[in-house]
Order: structure tokens, then C-alpha cells, then sequence
């Protein structure tokens, strides 16, 4: 099947938990694991963990070895160093990111087909609900989308008009004289 994965000889099911109740028991759980284990690599690693996830609630949870904000802050100035590298190399603005989006975009659409497909199965001939998690990642990536091409269109714009101000121009010579 294809939303399973196999660790050591077990298989583990990838599916949406119906039931909201025990999809909120299962998120505090693993949220728990997931906290512990962050906590591990970073004691065993020596480097900076953070994680950050909403609850089914939608309420904001995140744990870090060292305060999550400074964790975010350094990755952001990583992007932001890398994004400003590859346009001194010449490398195109926007495009990498628009292609990871392109995938994102793909992957969600396929979990949707995939989730009215089970639908369909589980209730024959209701009518499908919308999925309020899927829009809002919808709504996610488009505003991103929409970042990035701000960012490209000002980064265009700003290599297009720039000039130096230390540069007298000569005058033009009089062809009368």
C-alpha cells in the first residue's frame, strides 16, 4: 500500500485518523515523542533543534534547544545569506522556490484526490466536505507564491536601475564651439 512505510518489520499506516478524538489523542502523543527525540539529537549532536507545529486545535506548540525564536532567526539569515549568494553567482531569484512550491503544490493535490477517493468508498453517494487544513495550506502557498514573485520583481527592478552616485557624467560638447 502506498501510505505506509515500513520500520524494521513493522508497518506503519499513513492515513488520516478519522475520528477526531483519537486524532487528537494520537497528535499528543507523537507530539510528545517528537519533542523528546528533537531533544536527544540535540544533546547528542551538540546542535540547534527546534520544532514547530499546531495542534489539531489549531493552537501553536514548539520546542528548541535553545529558545525557538533565536533558532528561526538564525535559519532565516541562513536563507537570506544563501538567497543573496546565489544572486551574486548569477543565479536566478525566485526560481528554486517556485519549483519547491510546484512540488509542494503536487504532493497536496495528491493527498486531496487521494482523500476524496476514501471518501467515496467510506460514504457512497454523500457529498464530499471540504477539507478547511488542505484550503488553508492553499491559501498558504499562494501567498508565498505571491512573496516570491514580489521579491523577484524587486530584485529585477533594483539590478535594472542601478547606478552609481559617484559618477560625474562628462558634459556633452558643443558641436558650435
Amino acid at each position: 500500500m502506498e501510505n505506509e512505510i515500513k520500520k524494521g518489520k513493522q508497518k506503519i499506516e499513513l492515513n488520516l485518523i478519522e475520528s477526531e478524538r483519537a486524532r487528537a489523542i494520537s497528535f499528543s502523543k507523537r507530539k510528545k515523542t517528537l519533542f523528546q527525540d528533537a531533544e536527544k539529537l540535540a544533546n547528542r549532536s551538540g546542535d540547534e533543534v527546534g520544532i514547530m507545529l499546531f495542534s489539531p486545535g489549531g493552537k501553536p506548540l514548539s520546542c528548541g534547544s535553545t529558545s525557538i525564536e533565536d533558532i528561526i532567526d538564525k535559519f532565516l539569515k541562513g536563507k537570506l545569506e544563501d538567497r543573496q549568494h546565489d544572486h551574486a553567482q548569477g543565479k536566478p531569484i525566485g526560481f528554486e522556490e517556485l519549483e519547491d512550491l510546484r512540488k509542494e503544490f503536487k504532493i497536496l493535490n495528491e493527498k486531496e484526490r487521494k482523500r476524496i477517493l476514501m471518501y467515496k468508498i467510506t460514504h457512497p453517494g454523500s457529498e464530499i466536505p471540504p477539507d478547511k487544513h488542505m484550503e488553508e495550506q492553499r491559501v498558504a502557498m499562494l501567498l508565498r507564491v505571491k512573496k516570491i514573485l514580489n521579491e523577484t520583481k524587486n530584485a529585477i527592478l533594483g539590478e535594472h536601475f542601478k547606478f552609481d552616485l559617484n559618477v560625474v557624467p562628462e558634459p556633452e560638447e558643443d558641436e558650435s564651439s
